[in-house]
C-alpha cells in the first residue's frame, strides 16, 4: 500500500522537484524541510518518500504546513526504491536528491539553477560535514570546497565518488529519467553507480564559490556508519560499475580493468579512515597504507602519519579522521 498527500505547487510546475527519502528520521526531516522553506529561490516543490517509517516521520512531514510539499507513504524497500520513487512523482525541470537528515544553504538551489548550462546534465559544487545533533546556521566541522572536476567527468567520477550524496547537485529531469532509476538490489554506492550512468549521458558543471549548498549530518547510526569499514559492501556497487557495457565500450576492457585497480585502492583507503574513526587504529592504518602503496600520494602519507599521531593532535589537524557525532 502506498499513499501520497499535500497538494502540488500552484502556477504550473516547479522548476526543481527535491526527491527526499525519509526513513525514521523524525527527529532530523524538520531542519531539511525548513532549509527547503528558507531557499532564495522559491520554485521548488519537495516529494517526502516515507520508505515504512515507524518513528513518526510521516507525522513531522504532514505537521510541516507547506503546500509545496508532498508525502507520499511506501512500505519499506530501501533508499533505491524511494528514491526511484520520488523520481515517478517529480514534476520539475530539474532533480535534486536531498537525504532527509541533512539540509541545505539558503542559497543552494539558486546557485544549482545558475551554474546548470543549457548542455550540462548536471551542476554540483561544496558541502560540509556538521555534528549529529547540528542544526541550521551550525558551523561545519569540514568543507570539501573542491577541486571539481567538470566537463567529461566519468574518468574521474570511476576512480572515486565524487560526490557526498545528491544533495549538492541539480540534475535535468530528462537526463536523469534517461539514466534510469537507481539500483535497488546495491545497498552501498548505489547512488555512486547512478551518478555514472548519468556522467555517460554529457557534461557536468561546478558551481562556483567556497560556500557550501549541502550541509551533511554525521550520523553514529548511518548507513555509512555501518557499511564503509566493510570492504564486501563496495564489491556489489563495483561490479556493476564495471559491467557497464558503456564503460566496457569506451575504455576497453584491458584498460577498465586497470582503472577498476586504482578505484580498489581508493575503497582501501576509505575502509581504513573509517576504521580509524571507529577507533580501530591497527586495522584501519593497514588498509590505509595498503592504499598509499597502490597508489601513492604525498597528501595521503600525511594523512596516514597523521593516523598514527591520532591521539597526540586536535581534531582540527586532520578532521576527517575524527569520531562520527562530534
Amino acid at each position: 500500500m502506498s499513499a501520497a498527500t499535500g497538494a502540488p505547487p500552484q502556477g504550473g510546475a516547479p522548476f526543481v522537484s527535491v526527491v527526499i527519502p525519509a526513513y525514521n528520521v523524525a527527529p532530523f526531516i524538520g531542519d531539511a524541510l525548513a532549509s527547503l522553506a528558507a531557499q532564495t529561490m522559491g520554485e521548488w516543490e519537495a516529494i517526502v518518500v516515507d520508505d515504512g517509517s515507524r518513528d513518526g516521520t510521516a507525522d513531522a512531514v504532514a505537521a510541516f504546513g507547506d503546500a509545496r510539499v508532498r508525502l507520499v507513504a511506501q512500505e519499506n524497500a530501501g533508499v533505491s526504491a524511494a528514491r526511484n520513487r520520488g523520481m515517478e512523482e517529480a514534476r520539475g525541470e530539474a532533480l535534486c536528491f536531498l537525504d532527509a537528515d541533512d539540509w541545505l544553504a539558503p542559497e543552494a538551489l539558486a546557485r544549482m539553477r545558475a551554474a546548470l548550462g543549457e548542455g550540462d546534465v548536471a551542476a554540483y559544487g561544496a558541502y560540509a560535514f556538521v555534528p549529529e545533533d547540528a542544526h541550521p546556521g551550525a558551523t561545519p566541522l569540514w568543507v570539501k570546497d573542491g577541486p571539481f572536476p567538470s566537463g567529461d567527468i566519468v574518468e574521474p567520477l570511476l576512480v572515486m565518488n565524487l560526490f557526498h550524496n545528491g544533495g549538492h547537485m541539480l540534475i535535468r529531469a530528462e537526463a536523469a529519467r534517461r539514466a534510469g532509476g537507481f539500483l535497488p538490489g546495491v545497498r552501498f554506492g548505489e547512488d555512486w553507480e547512478y551518478w555514472l550512468r548519468l556522467a555517460t549521458l554529457g557534461r557536468f558543471a561546478t558551481v562556483p564559490g567556497a560556500e557550501p549548498l549541502l550541509y551533511v549530518r554525521q550520523r553514529s547510526s548511518g548507513a555509512y556508519l555501518r557499511m564503509a569499514t566493510d570492504p564486501a559492501s563496495f564489491e556489489p556497487a563495483m561490479d556493476a560499475i564495471f559491467a557497464n557495457p558503456t564503460l566496457v565500450a569506451r575504455f576497453g576492457p584491458e584498460r577498465l580493468a586497470a582503472i577498476r585497480r586504482r578505484t580498489e585502492a581508493e575503497n582501501a583507503w576509505i575502509v581504513g579512515r573509517e576504521l580509524v574513526r571507529h577507533g580501530k587504529g591497527a586495522q584501519g592504518r593497514r588498509w590505509m597504507r595498503a592504499s598509499l602503496a597502490a597508489a601513492p600520494s604525498l597528501k595521503r602519507a600525511a594523512v596516514l602519519a597523521a593516523a598514527y599521531l591520532q591521539p597526540l593532535l586536535p581534531r582540527a589537524f586532520v578532521p576527517q579522521l575524527g569520531r562520527y557525532g562530534r
